[in-house]
């Protein structure tokens, strides 16, 4: 007996379209359905064992976690399965009874498990590095495939993992050939299919409207979040949702009282008065002192995270150089990254900038460039300004964000590869790079013109490789081997500037981009933002130790600062060396959630208007709890990012060179 005859045996009466939801050729699309929502449940419950603790699970928890994501699995498949919904509807019934029908339903199913396999280990792997489901950063590195490709390539055993997966995928879809292969065969006309294909064509419309990414807001753990999501339906949000409105999303308050509470937060003591004018935070900076002729070497360091240094406690003695150079600087021991991404510490240390949602200014394509920047500033005050990069500038938007704010970019396309003694995925070695920088510094140094070179490190990523014999931990093995390789880059660096006739007259800023993993419980987990900063002159600087909160977007202000430079300024920080700080504070964000810590809270903006107030942030219990808008450190919150979104909206940081003549526009004597 057939099984479209046992079927309409055993639904007797039964509408036609009921039955053909049941039977051939659609089994084969619910048999699809099980082995996906099968393998996703397998992948939910694998992520769920490798952050159990940190997840902070009861059985009650995992219920709500494995309901919600199968929700959200069913959404996915519902947006996924339409090419196969059509196709089961309206091919003719000729076409599904041929030969060569079977032949491409064995190759089609071999490749959508394959697909769907290869999905799930690349998530494994992701929530290994990051700890979240498919996100900003996937998108990111589908579009930079060279360098995301031939870093996944030297980190893993790729070959293996896909000849195992595809192997995996044949031998499924032979066990399941009757209910797969075989049941697309049927002699059902194109009349009777189409009613059913009609219904399942609802299913993505009413995924679209029901389905958003509020429904896995299920706890304030983000892990618990995370795991309650799926990991391709996360990767189209996110690749569609890259940039966000600001005043849609997120809380506002008055326009007058986000402007004056703005201003208070940007002002500071050498500052002229503000314009009138809503959110104009232009203004003239009057350093005292006469400006220095001092070079600047500023040098952000690929994911270097505090807890990696002797100083933050840690006992492994990956950074001997670093620990040491700690009581040869002004060394910040409470100091914060503004996000979680190369480009935010970028565009943090570069504009003195927030962190605004969706993507950082730095890959806005049509919106970067021309902006008040450091390196704008110093460049009209006589600076050779250089960005020395050790991959390739493109990736993120470098080239174009650096060139376009005042900056010459050196990265690896720069540089004959004979020069190279070892690359990877990423680029260049640190000390390559620092080689590179030490010969633009000489050319500086030839034609006497001061130099501003900052400088972004590579070499503490995936793959974590890097030239042998100069650590004693074997590279390609470990994050703590780059981390140590990292240290004698520095340090093997500074030792060549030292001999340099320029290393007197130079000031050494140094930190990190970001930390090493962004993953925590909280929505801004205080811990995974706290990176070292050095500022390092030993001729021109006393030693010293700053304890006073402060994060990336205070590094500009600083330097200028450092410099007794005069200079127009739209930075949204302040300069950390001055001896009346006052209240430390710092800007920390993701993608979503924007924050400002300080005594030890975090208030928080996120989505949907919600406001929250994270207390004992720095614990290891930190509490959230709801909080009005017009609460004091709240609104302060409020307005630092409602006015950056103004400001960058209606470019009021755009780039103005002061007119020849003017304060700003410095002319050095080297003799002086």
């Amino acid at each position: 007996m057939s099984e479209d005859v046992s079927l309409a045996g055993a639904s007797a009466g039964a509408p036609t379209a009921r039955l053909l939801l049941l039977g051939k050729p659609f089994i084969s699309l619910w048999t699809v359905w099980l082995v996906v929502l099968g393998a996703n449940f397998l992948l939910r419950l694998s992520l769920m064992m490798l952050s159990w603790q940190e997840a902070e699970l009861t059985a009650a928890a995992a219920v709500q976690i494995f309901s919600v994501g199968a929700f959200y699995d069913i959404a996915f498949l519902s947006y996924s399965s339409l090419p196969m919904f059509l196709w089961l509807s309206l091919a003719p019934r000729r076409w599904l009874s041929s030969a060569w029908q079977k032949c491409l339903g064995y190759v089609f199913f071999i490749a959508l498990f394959f697909v769907a396999g290869f999905g799930i280990a690349a998530e494994l792997l992701f929530w290994e590095e990051f700890g979240v489901r498919f996100n900003f950063i996937a998108v990111d590195y589908l579009v930079y495939r060279q360098e995301v490709t031939n870093n996944i390539l030297e980190s893993y055993p790729v070959p293996v993992l896909l000849t195992v997966v595809l192997g995996m995928s044949a031998a499924l879809v032979w066990i399941l050939r009757e209910s797969l292969v075989n049941s697309l065969v049927t002699d059902r006309p194109v009349k009777q299919r189409i009613m059913v294909g009609l219904a399942l064509a609802l299913l993505p419309v009413l995924s679209y409207v029901v389905v958003d990414q509020d429904q896995r807001e299920l706890s304030e753990n983000r892990y618990q979040v995370e795991l309650a999501g799926n990991g391709p339906y996360q990767f189209f949000a996110a690749f569609r949702n890259n940039d966000m409105n600001f005043r849609q999303l997120y809380s506002t308050i008055s326009e007058q009282q986000a402007s004056d509470l703005l201003k208070a937060f940007v002002q500071g003591p050498f500052d002229s008065p503000f314009s009138g004018q809503p959110f104009d935070i232009r203004r003239h900076v009057d350093n005292p002192g006469v400006p220095s002729r001092l070079n600047v070497m500023l040098i952000t360091i690929e994911s270097l995270s505090a807890d990696f240094l002797g100083q933050f406690g840690n006992h492994e003695n990956l950074t001997p150089n670093l620990d040491a150079l700690a009581s040869e600087s002004i060394f910040f021991t409470n100091f914060y990254a503004t996000g979680t991404r190369t480009t935010r510490g970028l565009e943090a240390v570069t504009l003195s900038y927030p962190p605004t949602p969706g993507r950082s200014i730095v890959k806005r394509p049509g919106k970067e460039r021309n902006l008040w920047s450091l390196g704008n500033v110093l460049q009209n005050q006589g600076y050779d300004v250089r960005f020395h990069y050790g991959g390739r500038g493109y990736f993120d938007n470098m080239s174009e964000f650096f060139s376009g704010n005042g900056y010459q970019v050196v990265d690896q396309s720069s540089v004959d590869n004979d020069e190279l003694s070892f690359t990877n995925a990423w680029g260049m070695s640190d000390e390559d790079l620092y080689s590179q920088v030490l010969a633009s510094a000489r050319q500086a140094n030839i034609a006497e013109t001061p130099f501003f070179f900052h400088v972004m490190t590579t070499s503490n990523h995936r793959p974590y490789t890097y030239p042998e014999g100069r650590v004693d931990i074997p590279s390609g093995t470990s994050r703590a081997g780059a981390v140590k390789y990292t240290d004698w880059a520095i340090g093997d660096f500074l030792a060549r500037a030292r001999q340099q006739p320029w290393f007197e007259s130079t000031v050494f800023v140094i930190l990190a981009d970001h930390c090493a993993s962004s993953a925590g419980k909280e929505d801004l987990p205080i811990n995974r933002y706290q990176i070292p900063m050095w500022i390092y002159s030993p001729v021109n600087l006393e030693p010293r130790v700053i304890n006073t909160l402060a994060s990336q977007i205070d590094v500009a202000p600083t330097v200028l600062g450092l410099l007794h430079a005069d200079y127009e300024s739209m930075a949204f920080g302040r300069d950390l060396l001055q001896d009346d700080l006052g209240e430390g504070r710092a800007l920390i964000a993701n993608y979503q959630e924007l924050g400002l810590y300080s005594h030890d809270r975090v208030a928080i903006l996120k989505p949907v208007r919600k406001t929250l107030i994270q207390e004992h942030a720095a614990g290891n219990q930190p509490r959230a709890r709801e909080a009005e808008p017009q609460m004091q450190e709240m609104a302060r919150t409020i307005a630092i990012y409602q006015g950056a979104d103004y400001v960058f909206r209606n470019r009021l940081n755009r780039w103005e060179r002061p007119e020849p003549g003017s304060p700003e526009v410095l002319t050095y004597n080297l003799e002086q």
